[in-house]
This record gives structure tokens, sequence and C-alpha cells, in this order.
């Protein structure tokens, strides 16, 4: 009598994340081209209890950054967290404003992070 074996599930990816400076973790790291990334922030803004905080990004070198957006945020708990996908292989910037006007970009070096695509040379 021969046994049926069930093909075996592929691993799942572990979601990988680290703490950057400033209580902003990331997920997943390292920061691929193509993939998706929760970005968790509980600094500044979050503390004053701010209404509606956003994540303020953009591509590129950190002084010359490219293709600009804000992304709102949802609060979860205490904590401010926005999901995007990676859309260029340079390098992610970013920082927060609040509703009201008010900005943490990390004592004016924002944070800033090398994207990979993802090919291993």
């Amino acid at each position: 009598m021969r046994r049926r074996v069930e093909p075996q599930k592929a691993p799942s990816r572990k979601i990988r994340s680290t703490e950057v400076e400033g209580d902003v973790t990331i997920a997943p790291v390292p920061v691929t081209f193509g993939e998706d990334i929760t970005v968790q922030y509980q600094g500044l803004l979050a503390r004053s209890e701010a209404e509606q905080v956003y994540l303020h990004m953009g591509y590129g070198p950190a002084d010359r950054w490219q293709f600009i957006s804000d992304i709102p945020m949802e609060k979860v708990g205490n904590t401010w967290e926005a999901k995007f996908e990676i859309t260029d292989d340079s390098r992610l910037n970013f920082c927060f404003r609040d509703n009201a006007g008010n900005w943490d970009n990390n004592n004016g070096r924002n944070w800033s992070l090398e994207v990979h695509t993802g090919k291993q040379y």
C-alpha cells in the first residue's frame, strides 16, 4: 500500500524588524525594493498626543529627496504606524509631522536607510 505524501509548505518568511534611533521601528529589514515596509513611530509627536501623524518620506540622497509624499499614519495603541511599498531602489529618507505643523526630524538628521535591490552579487 502506497502512502500519500503531502507537499511541504515553503517556510514562511520571518518578519525581521529593528528599532532605529528615535523610537522608530522598521520591518522588515533590510529594506528591499518592491517589498512592503512598516514604519512604527513612538517619538516626540506620539508622546505629545498628536491628533494625526504623517510619515513624510522620499527617496535619493539625504540632501536631495525625490518622489516626496506624506503618508497618514494609523494609531495603534501608543504607536503610529504606516505601511507602504518601497518603489525606488536608491535610499529611503523620512521624518514625521503632525496635523498642527510640528515636526520630528531626528534632530535635523531625519531617518535614512539604504534600499536593497534583492539581488545577490
